[in-house]
């Protein structure tokens, strides 16, 4: 059995004179208290407490990262017991497809799952030997006898790994029910929502008609007309401003935003209501929505955050059986300077107005993401995102905008993640990475130490907090 070992200096700069200075910005910021203000993790785990079920419904069938790569050799989602869009899942014994995992470990050499997940089996389950197929059953025995212990319920979990507010991700639709439950439940942990619009935003949503009809029940609003429409958005942002929601999530496909007059809006509108919108004009309907939702969050103080540049679903046969997030997003080029125009020439000097822009298309960083947020007050920068989650990519993320944007043009790290348990692993990468960088300024002679361990707990701690108006914000 091959030992599992975290190096302390882990990711750190190898460069002799560096990494003394990013190990002391390290040690300085390594367990401030973990904001995670964009996530989809599922609420109800924090709502009902229940123990977890097994090592993997809670590590393998959340984390799309996982059976993407198993899935690209061969392994069929069936095997894994990863739920149908039906609602059905295969009869899979879990053990069995713990071992699936263990069998393709060697797959995961190179990749952040990997490092993710070494640092929850050492870190929160104490394990001691890597997975592999040998020490597969040790493994998973281990984690199930100590799920099933007090110490390894949701909220003891949240807890232990410091994290002082969590945000999930929930479409207008939602009851947020599980959010009711937390507040009222007397934990003192805090779990707040996120308005997702996208499955009344986009009219190429599977089942739109009917969430416009089920838009309008929850609202009272007339959502056959325009103007009912945009009235049931303020009255669900409200509702979730009351469940704690301090920003708005929009994935659409691209970036492009429109600033149409009010009959051309409502006629759009009206065309779409008929299912006569082509894919363009579903596209000018997305687009019209989102400077419709800057609007709003003017009046109500919600931060945006637009992630577009996916190609979501790619694989026809994938979404047909599994539905949605089950790792065939796939990143495409993405244009901010253009697409954005019409949304920052009506409100891009606005100081009440906050956006915070993701992108898949990391060309983009250094010719216009640090240029635009360097410029616009209303503008902010997300860190790296999903298939970018990762060290490189962090590296490149701070490479290409900094000397543009600065430090304070961005928003730190959020996790972004629907795997709980990753969550701390993730951030600990995002704050070595950090480190480095702002190390390696200390030793160019760029920043002195004292400034880098400024901005090293800013990224950390302060910036997300900050921008997602974690703070004072009216729940």
């Amino acid at each position: 059995m091959k030992k599992l070992q975290l190096h302390p200096d882990r990711l750190l700069p190898a460069a002799a004179e560096t990494r003394p200075v990013a190990r002391r910005l390290y040690q300085a910021v390594a367990d401030l208290p973990i904001i995670s203000p964009h996530g989809h993790t599922d609420p109800r785990w924090f709502a009902g407490n229940a123990p977890f079920a097994d090592p993997t419904d809670l590590l393998l069938v959340p984390d799309h990262y996982l059976f993407r790569m198993l899935v690209s050799q061969g392994v069929a989602l069936d095997a894994l017991g990863i739920p149908r869009a039906d609602g059905t899942r295969a009869e899979v014994d879990p053990r069995e497809a713990w071992r699936i995992l263990a069998d393709h470990w060697h797959l995961f050499r190179g990749t952040p799952s990997r490092s993710w997940l070494d640092w929850v089996f050492a870190e929160v389950f104490g394990i001691e030997v890597m997975l592999s197929p040998e020490t597969a059953d040790l493994c998973y025995d281990t984690i199930d006898e100590q799920l099933a212990t007090p110490e390894f319920r949701p909220r003891a979990l949240f807890d232990r790994f410091g994290i002082e507010v969590l945000a999930t991700t929930e479409s207008p639709l939602d009851t947020l029910e599980h959010h009711a439950a937390i507040r009222e439940s007397g934990w003192d942990g805090r779990v707040i929502t996120a308005y997702r619009p996208d499955p009344v935003v986009d009219p190429e949503f599977e089942g739109f008609l009917a969430n416009l009809e089920h838009f309008g029940e929850l609202t009272g609003e007339d959502t056959h007309h325009w103007s009912g429409y945009l009235a049931a958005h303020r009255h669900r942002r409200a509702f979730f401003i009351k469940a704690g929601a301090t920003s708005t999530d929009h994935g659409h496909p691209t970036a492009r935003t429109a600033d149409l007059g009010e009959g051309e809006a409502r006629r759009l509108f009206e065309k779409v209501l008929k299912g006569e919108a082509s894919p363009a004009d579903a596209e000018l309907f997305r687009a019209q929505v989102l400077t419709e939702m800057a609007k709003m969050s003017l009046d109500d103080g919600l931060v945006m955050q637009i992630h577009p540049g996916s190609f979501r679903n790619h694989s026809r046969g994938v979404f047909e059986r599994f539905g949605r997030d089950k790792g065939f997003d796939i990143p495409s080029r993405t244009d901010y300077v253009a697409a954005l125009k019409p949304l920052l020439d009506r409100f891009g000097l606005e100081p009440g107005l906050s956006i915070i822009l993701f992108t898949l298309d990391e060309t983009t960083y250094s010719r216009e993401l640090a240029p635009l947020a360097g410029a616009y007050p209303t503008l902010k920068l997300g860190p790296s995102w999903w298939f970018h989650d990762s060290p490189e990519g962090m590296r490149r993320f701070r490479r290409h905008t900094t000397e543009t944007a600065g430090f304070y043009n961005t928003v730190g790290f959020n996790d972004d993640t629907r795997a709980f348990l990753s969550i701390p692993a993730r951030h600990d990468v995002a704050r070595r990475i950090d480190c480095g960088f702002l190390a390696e300024q200390v030793v160019e002679h760029l920043l002195d130490e004292d400034e880098a361990l400024e901005v090293a707990r800013a990224l950390a701690y302060e910036l997300p907090k900050a921008a997602y108006k974690l703070d004072g914000f009216p729940c």
